[in-house]
């Protein structure tokens, strides 16, 4: 019971208890309904090679020939035969491998990691990683603003200005933190120039080059950047001194330039800063509306490819301005980078906040496994096996997914339990190739046997938001409305039963303003403003509130979430 003994009604011994609330009895007006079956997968902790310690390793899984589940604690061989627990298919396994992979370890839950022979040209070293800064100089960024010194007096300070100071403040950062670490510089206006640690002569990118894809590829991945910040330190400083704002803004050949540099690196990071719309060659923005459908599709396949070469891409743009950062948001969420709005006065505390080395894993890919007549709502529709490529994993991710029965497997809901698996591959920050399985056995009951008040609200809050976010994204802003109304519907129950902790409360603030956000949209309309669009990219990779990324975030929406209003 989710009260307190002091909380309970004082009643004579011969009545008979108080009946629980009932999720199936809510009232009325809440007819969105929340589907509460959600997983949570914390995989900045899962890839962490770091807090492996005592897990049990094997070369090889042994695997289902028809889904592909691994087999388990929860597997049973009998005469060398496994019928699989997710799908009933018939396997026959050799005795000897049964009893590696089972052993005496039957019971709820294991947890192994699967390690294949490696030789020494796998491994990377751990520091061979790269940070490009992928920065405009384009004539908007002359624009100034008034800032306060350190003296008090106030100063106007431009774009450019503050760009150049904050990158100083990170390159002297990255040089104490981390100095075996490779550091790159690009810039852009009507022409992109790769400036490399500084060391060489920069190499320029233009004119017809701008909209040759496979031509700025190639240029770039050909530039070497062999020294780390350690011994460019001064160079780097003194190219950054030297940028100069004029021209037009080619920023998706800038960003492509600065994703092939790095990808020769696993793990390596862009952080493109602009202050305005992409206005020549790839990516463009402002041309025809007949051909403006092309620069979506530029940066998802940009994104994509950035993912299979390991890097990482965040963007940052001005307060004030136009980016379009719906579109070009779209780097840094398919990657696992962030996006961010900044100020001349907080730029430089953001850079070096992400340029922090916390890449744990590239390569990432997620498989869950539920019984046969199990499926995943937004997600498969279809199957009990999920299959999520992931890309790059950095500390403190976290996704969530629905699972629910279909209606001709009911028997599913005739069972005390239910298996689940989740099979996460994986490659180390040192290029090793990995293979984490745990395996789960969980109870499972009837929605009229759940009392509100043990609802784990930090698993629905955050698969809401992101939930939310996502399909706001894709335009489909009146699902995203239905579910923040159901969601808010039942945080308002939890709350009549006990007393709404502060983290929940910052949860609700979470749904008010992805609410605020679907309310300025048209239900048939995909815009959204450069302030909606960090919001809802920020929303979708929310996670509990032990993240300290987390806290970040609700400091932001909150800030935003009063702007908008």
């Amino acid at each position: 019971m989710p009260f307190l003994p002091s909380q309970l009604p004082v009643t004579p011994f011969s009545l008979p208890p108080p009946v629980p609330p009932r999720l199936d009895l809510l009232e009325e007006e809440n007819r969105f309904k929340v589907n509460i079956n959600v997983i949570s997968l914390g995989l900045g902790k899962l890839a962490d090679m770091s807090q492996d310690a005592g897990l049990e390793t094997f070369q090889n899984p042994v695997i289902c020939g028809k889904c592909s589940a691994a087999l388990s604690c929860l597997s049973s061989v009998w005469k060398k035969l496994w019928v699989c627990e997710f799908c009933g298919y018939e396997n026959g396994v050799d005795e000897s491998l049964a009893q590696v992979c089972i052993g005496q370890r039957a019971g709820v839950r294991t947890d192994d990691l699967y390690l294949p022979r490696m030789s020494e040209d796998d491994y990377q070293n751990l520091e061979d990683t790269m940070v490009v800064f992928c920065v405009d100089i384009s004539g908007s960024m002359t624009v100034t603003t008034e800032v306060t010194s350190n003296n008090g007096s106030t100063v106007h300070i431009s774009r450019l200005e503050g760009i150049q100071d904050a990158l100083q403040r990170t390159l002297t950062f990255t040089l104490q933190q981390t100095p075996r670490r490779r550091v790159a510089l690009v810039t852009f206006n009507d022409e992109v120039v790769i400036y490399g640690d500084g060391t060489r002569a920069p190499l320029t990118i233009k004119d017809w080059a701008l909209v040759d894809y496979e031509h700025i590829w190639k240029q770039a991945l050909g530039y070497s950047v062999p020294h780390c910040i350690a011994e460019t330190h001064q160079h780097l400083t003194q190219r950054v001194k030297e940028l100069r704002e004029n021209g037009a803004t080619a920023l998706g050949p800038a960003a492509l330039a600065s994703v092939a540099l790095a990808s020769k690196y696993p793990g390596s990071k862009v952080i493109l800063c602009t202050d305005g719309r992409a206005n020549i060659g790839l990516g463009d923005m402002e041309q025809a509306q007949s051909s403006h459908a092309a620069a979506p599709y530029f940066y998802r396949e940009l994104a994509l490819q950035a993912v299979e070469k390991g890097v990482i891409i965040s963007v940052m743009s001005f307060k004030g301005t136009d980016c379009c950062l719906a579109d070009i948001g779209r780097l840094a969420d398919v990657t696992g980078g962030r996006v961010n709005i900044v100020s001349i006065g907080t730029m430089a505390t953001e850079i070096q906040s992400i340029s922090e080395d916390n890449v744990l894993a590239t390569s990432v890919t997620a498989t869950l496994l539920a019984p046969d007549g199990v499926y995943f709502p937004y997600a498969d529709e279809n199957n009990h096996k999920l299959v999520r490529e992931i890309g790059n994993v950095t500390k403190g991710l976290e996704i969530t997914f629905q699972f629910a029965v279909k209606p001709d497997y009911m028997e599913c809901e005739l069972r005390n339990t239910l298996p689940f698996q989740l099979q996460l591959s994986f490659k180390t920050r040192d290029q090793q190739k990995v293979t984490r399985i745990i395996t789960e056995q969980r109870p499972v009951t009837t929605s009229s046997q759940i009392l509100l008040g043990r609802l784990n609200t930090a698993v629905l809050a955050v698969h809401c938001a992101q939930l939310c976010a996502g399909l706001t994204m894709e335009g489909r802003v009146t699902e995203a409305q239905k579910q923040l109304e159901a969601h808010q519907n039942l945080l308002h129950h939890i709350s009549r039963l006990r007393p709404i902790q502060k983290e929940e409360s910052i949860y609700g603030n979470w749904m008010e303003t992805m609410t605020t956000i679907c309310g300025n949209m048209k239900a048939d309309s995909q815009s959204l403003s450069d302030e909606a669009a960090e919001v809802v990219y920020q929303m979708k990779r929310a996670s509990s509130l032990s993240s300290n990324y987390t806290a970040h975030v609700q400091k932001k929406t909150l800030a935003r979430k009063k702007v908008m209003e």
